[in-house]
């Protein structure tokens, strides 16, 4: 949005310099991007965010200036209606206004001038619009735009004579209509456009663009001058189709005042009176919109409370006075504010809070620490996904949060998973937000690559999100449980403190608690190429994996490895068992053997395990490996290795009589079964 510095002075009484306007501009929310000095004035230009579509005219720069600098905002601007102008009504059946649908065009106003005398306009008009970069076209053209630009209201003149039969209808276009716009431009229109229609053809895409049959000229005598409230999404799905774009749909796009639109259009009308001649001969509107006040209970104190400094309650009220907000008193600090039409954005007690926050200058807010006292957090909300977070991060885990989006070039060159086809988004924002993620592992591994650009020794991190892939017959939507290692950690030992670098073991590790912790059992580990799978109940649930050096030099990670885990939820939650059974405390001792043996090493140590429990069954309680290890006494593709099995009964102390026998079948299934050699 631009603006000049004088223009400003026909709302506001100015003292304030241009560059000390646009600092305080700018601390209020209004980022002043540019200020240039032309012709004795001075051109601002402003960021205007979405929800502020009142700050698209000089009046509602003006207002915010008349706050900001407590200086008195000229309300006889708005003053222009139908008082104000000489006209006849006699002509009123000239105008007929039908309007086919009042959810696309809740209210439409025409007027018609006769007689007008089309032209340049005064040198004073055409250098404010020249100021903003816009072309001069015509005086009658000038004036609708200098009063968008002044009071934020579009509107649209018509050659009324080549208007068929001088009726508006307000209609969406029927299929394969077409249109030449202004532009010179033919589009072709189907039901999803709004159109300014006369007895045969659209005169006009409504909100966007006239039509040049109707286009005013140097034969122009006698015009039709429209100001409507359009149905913004009408309006913006009208902009997209058709690749069309003006400074009217850019502010229908975002809602209008229906309340400014009569005075707008009376504004123009004297202005045409003045500069064009001609008389306005006939106004006719369609009924006015019904609308209810809108109004906020307000109290002061809690808006101290969230801002952190005392603000006089006088000094509150007058902010919101001087923003146009009308106050009525219930106490001293509840407040009743009746919010206009021309702030929808304002709906509920904080939206006050931050009015008077930035008027009264953020800068002016003392900075302060905030009073609570941090703590590792916690996931307090009920359910399976908080559990497995706080079992994560009772094992020392970091929760990270990454974006859902990145860009399609880095999964294509990184991607972990080839099967999983990426859904692109349509209308990306910027090149690193042109796909829906399909798997977590590349979002963990940017996290630690600047983990380890900020210096740090051992990054074990997770992430509980969603990932979306490309299927048939429609995209997927899954919840996944991602983990990243990479580093050295430190580690507690007789000998003292040492370093060592997290591994596959490390995250096999975590899976396996994890499990444990949520009542998990039939699972099991499977090397597959260069990843490990994590198979639950014999279906696939996850894997593991130590990210390519190709992927790590992308990222620009160097010296290191990092491993990663993706674990479906999905497949997952269903098989939780989180219900508790107490078990007695054993009364009766247990039996430890320890067996030295050597296994090959294409032999799963998982089988091995599997066959000795089956074996042992049922006086086998725990088995483990205590020891892994290789040498000169280690034949080569071969591990040493220390397995101990416990055994124990629930009622009686066993006897050697008893442990003998099963240990020896147990042995004799290491040498038979797996080949294995008992040392």
């Amino acid at each position: 949005m631009k603006f000049t510095y004088n223009w400003l002075k026909d709302f506001v009484d100015i003292k304030i310099s241009p560059q000390g306007l646009a600092h305080r501009l700018t601390m209020a929310g209004l980022e002043v991007v540019s200020l240039d000095e032309k012709d004795g004035d001075v051109v601002f230009e402003i960021e205007v965010t979405p929800n502020r579509a009142d700050c698209l005219s000089v009046m509602g720069i003006a207002r915010e200036v008349a706050a900001i600098t407590d200086k008195k905002f000229n309300v006889k601007s708005l003053m222009f209606n139908a008082k104000n102008i000489k006209h006849s009504t006699l002509n009123i059946k000239q105008i007929s206004i039908k309007i086919e649908d009042k959810k696309d065009c809740p209210f439409y106003t025409a007027k018609i001038i006769q007689g007008v005398k089309v032209g340049p306009s005064p040198q004073w008009l055409k250098k404010r619009l020249e100021l903003i970069a816009c072309r001069s076209v015509n005086n009658i053209v000038d004036i609708t735009n200098y009063v968008l630009f002044s009071w934020g209201q579009p509107l649209h003149a018509f050659n009324l004579d080549n208007i068929i039969s001088g009726g508006i209808v307000v209609r969406r276009a029927k299929n394969g209509e077409r249109i030449v716009v202004i532009d010179a431009a033919e589009k072709s229109l189907d039901q999803e456009t709004l159109v300014i229609a006369d007895e045969k053809r659209p005169v006009a895409i409504a909100g966007i663009m006239g039509g040049k049959d109707t286009e005013i000229t140097e034969g122009t005598n006698n015009i039709l001058l429209e100001a409507a409230v359009f149905n913004p999404s009408v309006v913006r799905r009208s902009r997209q189709i058709l690749g069309l774009g003006s400074e009217s749909a850019y502010r229908f796009e975002r809602g209008v005042d229906a309340q400014m639109v009569e005075y707008a259009s009376w504004r123009a009308v004297e202005l045409i009176e003045r500069f064009a001649g001609g008389r306005c001969i006939a106004a006719k509107s369609s009924p006015a919109i019904k609308t209810k006040d809108k109004n906020i209970n307000f109290n002061l104190s809690d808006a101290q409370k969230i801002l952190g400094v005392n603000i006089a309650p006088a000094k509150a009220k007058k902010i919101l006075n001087n923003l146009g907000l009308q106050i009525k008193t219930k106490t001293k600090n509840n407040l009743k504010v009746k919010i206009p039409s021309y702030r929808p954005d304002l709906n509920l007690e904080v939206d006050l809070v931050e009015e008077i926050a930035r008027i009264f200058g953020y800068d002016n807010i003392p900075k302060s620490l905030p009073a609570v006292r941090p703590q590792i957090g916690i996931c307090r909300k009920p359910g399976p996904v908080s559990f497995i977070k706080n079992i994560l991060l009772g094992l020392g885990l970091n929760e990270v949060i990454t974006y859902s989006l990145m860009d399609k070039a880095s999964w294509e060159y990184m991607a972990t998973d080839k099967d999983r086809a990426a859904i692109e988004i349509l209308n990306p924002l910027s090149k690193e937000q042109e796909i829906l993620r399909p798997g977590l592992a590349l979002s963990l591994a940017r996290c630690v690559a600047y983990n380890l650009n900020q210096k740090q020794d051992y990054i074990n991190i997770f992430e509980v999100a969603k990932v979306f892939s490309q299927s048939l017959p429609q995209p997927q939507e899954e919840l996944v449980l991602g983990i990243a290692l990479c580093g050295t950690k430190p580690l507690l030992t007789m000998q003292g403190l040492r370093k060592e670098e997290a591994g596959v073991l490390d995250l096999k590790g975590i899976v396996e608690v994890l499990f444990s912790r949520l009542g998990i059992k039939d699972y099991n580990f499977v090397q597959e190429a260069e990843r490990v799978a994590v198979y639950v109940s014999k279906e696939k649930a996850g894997v593991m994996l130590r990210l390519p050096k190709e992927t790590l030099d992308y990222l620009e990670i160097k010296n290191k490895k990092v491993w990663t885990a993706e674990l479906f939820l999905h497949k997952l939650l269903p098989r939780l068992e989180l219900r508790k059974k107490f078990t007695p405390l054993p009364i009766y001792p247990g039996i430890s053997r320890d067996i030295s043996l050597i296994l090959k090493e294409e032999i799963e140590l998982d089988n091995v395990l599997k066959g000795i429990r089956e074996t042992g069954t049922p006086l086998l309680q725990e088995v483990k490996v205590v020891d892994c290890y290789k040498g000169k006494q280690i034949p080569g593709a071969c591990r040493g290795l220390t397995i101990s099995c416990f055994y124990r009964a629930p009622e009686r102390t066993l006897t050697e009589a008893e442990i003998n026998p099963l240990h020896a079948r147990v042995c004799r299934i290491l040498t038979e079964r797996f080949r294995a050699q008992i040392r």
